[in-house]
């Protein structure tokens, strides 16, 4: 018979039975198959209600540890239980980010360029006018009031004219990149830049695709290059390449398209990542709004424009694409949420995006020649040139040293200075080109730059 201590129970009392019997049948002490006391008979031994009895049992049956049969009773069920319990172990290693002083890696948006008090305006409106719509599930390509938004900003922006239902809205470029690779085929042969943005390299390999390098020269991709890696799908960033900063000249843009043009099956990735900071000048047209063929898929995002930590980007697919997208894909939701959609749409429609994005401009512009002001008045003036295409938020640095890129950089975070340089985002270890510097300057601010100038004069001098 089973007898628990009912002293000091805290909570309800079924539930300290249904964790007694459970113990007792995971600990061996009930077997597989062996019968429980009836309901009254462990009421009546134990002094408490059938009721309670009852819920203990229930319990225990919804989790599968007993089992009952019809006029017979309880019975334990046979669980194939181990006898032997690991010991787990919480020691999980997450990575530690470095933290240096002087850090002129990685863009970081200055909060103060935020327009919050416009989001919060927009949030609120947006709770109390569609709450309905908020608790919907978004279909696969996203809400039609932000494809019909940012297709407007296209039109006016890029010169791109393209239907809503073209453009697909995902989180982050990187989740777009996998939809891609579902949407045209592991099969396919995929090529990116090198030098180039490594991230891609990781994210092909995550969905088992093994990407093919395409060297670049003073235009852009290399079409030698291209034509020998027989690829059919190349993902480039010919409006602003990173991390040379390479514009692609028009003549080479449609060498580009020829090629795509060649084979069926073929396509090109325009990455335009940070089309919006040209400080010179018109925006050149994109590939997609000259490809009379239907050859090129556009990605863009949010990340460099408002900030990284939106996670809004989209794609733009050619009609037959789209097609395929909406006929294979369909069963998917949106991985944005609604409430962003609606705040982000109303940004662009109402004109709030585009005046952001004119302030943005205006301030980098300002804030890239303090950069270089600073730099031409530092002592390193006399050993470096500064490479830039008027465009982006970062430009290269080519200093005049014999000090390799490895023991540059070593000597430099030991004195808290992170910088990358072009050599961080060669694919191969082939025809690497050293002392060039990537400095990206958004949020940079000038007081450190002059301390980190004498920094990096010093380690030169270092012998």
């Amino acid at each position: 018979m089973l007898t628990y201590n009912y002293e000091n129970v805290e909570g309800p009392i079924y539930e300290y039975i249904y964790k007694c019997i459970k113990n007792d049948i995971l600990s061996g002490n009930l077997k597989a198959n062996d019968k429980l006391p009836s309901k009254r008979t462990f009421a009546r031994n134990n002094g408490i209600s059938t009721i309670t009895i009852q819920n203990a049992y229930d319990q225990l049956i919804a989790e599968g540890y007993i089992y009952t049969i019809e006029r017979k009773g309880y019975f334990v069920s046979n669980l194939n239980i181990v006898k032997e319990k690991k010991t787990v172990s919480y020691n999980i290693q997450i990575p530690k980010q470095p933290h240096y002083k002087y850090d002129f890696a990685y863009n970081k948006m200055n909060t103060d360029n935020f327009p919050f008090s416009i989001w919060a305006k927009l949030g609120r409106e947006v709770l109390s006018d569609k709450k309905e719509e908020i608790m919907q599930i978004a279909p696969c390509g996203g809400l039609t009031e932000l494809r019909e938004a940012i297709a407007s900003h296209l039109l006016s922006f890029r010169g791109m004219a393209v239907d809503p239902n073209q453009i697909v809205i995902g989180a982050g470029t990187e989740y777009l990149y996998g939809v891609l690779v579902q949407l045209l085929g592991r099969d396919k042969k995929y090529a990116i830049e090198n030098p180039g943005y490594k991230k891609l390299m990781n994210i092909y390999q995550q969905y088992e695709v093994t990407p093919q390098f395409i060297n670049m020269d003073k235009s852009g991709v290399d079409l030698d290059s291209l034509r020998e890696s027989k690829a059919e799908i190349a993902h480039i960033s010919p409006n602003h390449h990173f991390p040379t900063g390479i514009i692609t000249p028009v003549s080479r843009r449609y060498e580009l398209l020829s090629w795509a043009n060649e084979v069926d099956g073929r396509y090109i990735l325009e990455d335009d990542y940070d089309s919006e900071f040209r400080y010179n000048g018109k925006p050149l047209p994109t590939l997609f709004s000259i490809d009379g063929c239907e050859k090129v898929i556009y990605i863009n995002t949010f990340s460099k424009s408002l900030t990284p930590t939106i996670r809004v980007s989209y794609m733009v697919l050619p009609v037959h694409l789209a097609n395929m997208m909406y006929s294979d894909y369909s069963f998917k939701s949106c991985t944005v949420s609604n409430f962003e959609q609606y705040i982000l749409a109303e940004f662009i429609k109402r004109g709030y995006f585009e005046k952001h994005i004119n302030r943005m401009r205006l301030l980098y512009a300002r804030k890239r020649k303090q950069v270089i002001a600073c730099l031409q008045q530092s002592p390193i003036r006399d050993i470096c040139d500064i490479i830039e295409s008027n465009a982006g938020l970062h430009f290269i640095l080519e200093i005049n040293t014999t000090v390799s890129d490895k023991t540059m950089k070593g000597r430099l975070e030991e004195q808290g200075l992170h910088i990358n340089t072009l050599s961080d985002y060669y694919m191969t270890n082939e025809n690497i080109r050293e002392h060039l510097f990537i400095l990206d300057y958004s949020n940079i601010q000038i007081e450190k730059l002059s301390e980190a100038c004498e920094i990096i004069y010093q380690c030169i001098k270092t012998t």
